[in-house]
């Protein structure tokens, strides 16, 4: 009996690391169809309130959770991983190699799925990319003492904005690094190919070492109260600084003002940069998402946290899957109505988007189950883990 509980209480905190992720694909969902056939209302970052309706401004908000939620996850499952494995070394290969493997997966398959072009003219540097370079960048951090490896996220996180007065013209030797690191831009390969750097890397790096810093928490040692009282007082630390430095209204973010609607008023103190994100992006979307986890795991065995933990189990085949049969149905809709929003095709209304993203999750259940007991089944087969 004793046995039992330990064991039941591992099952359900990786089970909850598990749904958690599995939430945030489906936000991802959501702004991706939105993406899809929203596009003629593209947003800007941060928006317009002006012009944004809050339906719109809300389903841009809840995807917000998307990568911070994700990049943290990321690293706390790679301590987990050195917890299940060799240690340090093992992780820091792991790390390493599915990294590069993300890398280039983003310039390949992902690309195509956006530009269905070959060879293409643009490559953009999406959130995968920004993934795997963050892994490739833990691979040497995890080699840090932890007490500093959390310092030197913290940093990360909380000072990057005082770097964003430096650019480095086109042309320049650090133009290129510079836009990777840490600058939203454009980098000319040559007369026929341009890299966009949509997804700067070092605030992600500073999430995914803050990620496996807080590993242990998550380790089998670790009673779940105290894990539990960890979860709510980071969560509740992160919310709390996100609003007292949103009232002061100065640092990495455009000021929010009072607008005749209060609704509006709302929008404008939740309307954040997340290229690259700001401290207060991260410290309101991390805040948010450790509170998640924490329900999550008191949330126990329930159905609906196992059907999350269906679509976490297999991020990346679900994450290609739903960018194909996006890519398609766009296809279909073009063949069949035309380019009827301009020089696109399109839905009317926020309603629509909401619509298709809540089937398509039904749609996509099954294979992205079958395939996470296969990847959970054969673990014979190296190329699986890195799914």
């Amino acid at each position: 009996m004793t046995d039992a509980v330990p064991a039941a209480n591992s099952r359900q905190r990786l089970l909850s690391i598990d749904a958690l992720r599995g939430l945030v694909i489906l936000f991802m969902l959501l702004d991706h169809v939105r993406e899809t056939f929203l596009l003629h209302r593209q947003v800007s970052d941060p928006m317009n309130i002006d012009t944004t309706e809050p339906a719109l401004f809300i389903s841009r908000t809840l995807a917000h959770l998307c990568a911070p939620v994700f990049v943290l996850l990321t690293g706390l499952s790679a301590f987990l991983y050195g917890e299940k494995y060799q240690g340090r070394g093992d992780v820091s290969a792991f790390l390493f190699k599915r990294g590069l493997f993300l890398v280039v997966l983003e310039f390949t398959l992902v690309n195509f799925a956006w530009t269905f072009q070959l060879p293409p003219s643009v490559i953009y540097m999406q959130v995968i990319w920004a993934i795997g370079v963050s892994m490739i960048a833990l691979a040497v951090l995890v080699w840090l003492p932890r007490p500093l490896l959390i310092g030197l996220a913290l940093v990360i996180i909380g000072g990057h904005n005082l770097l964003d007065g430096v650019h480095f013209a086109v042309g320049s030797a650090l133009h290129t690094p510079w836009a990777i690191l840490h600058e939203r831009s454009w980098i000319e390969v040559s007369d026929t190919l341009r890299l966009r750097t949509t997804y700067p890397v070092l605030p992600w790096i500073g999430v995914i070492a803050l990620g496996y810093g807080i590993g242990p928490w998550f380790c089998g040692s670790m009673a779940a109260a105290r894990r539990q009282r960890y979860l709510l007082l980071a969560g509740v630390g992160a919310l709390v600084g996100f609003g007292v430095l949103r009232l002061i209204n100065g640092y990495g973010e455009a000021p929010w003002q009072m607008y005749d609607s209060q609704v509006q008023t709302l929008m404008s103190f939740f309307n954040i940069t997340k290229y690259p994100p700001s401290l207060l992006f991260l410290a309101l979307t991390l805040g948010v998402g450790l509170l998640l986890l924490l329900g999550f795991e008191r949330a126990g065995q329930r159905r609906w946290i196992g059907t999350l933990a269906v679509f976490g189990a297999a991020p990346m085949f679900f994450y290609l899957l739903h960018l194909y049969v996006l890519k398609v149905l766009y296809v279909m809709g073009v063949a069949l109505f035309g380019l009827n929003q301009g020089t696109h095709f399109g839905f009317d209304n926020v309603a629509s988007v909401w619509l298709v993203a809540l089937l398509l999750p039904l749609a996509l259940y099954l294979p992205v189950r079958l395939f996470a007991r296969l990847k959970a089944r054969r673990r014979d087969i190296a190329w699986l883990k890195y799914l």
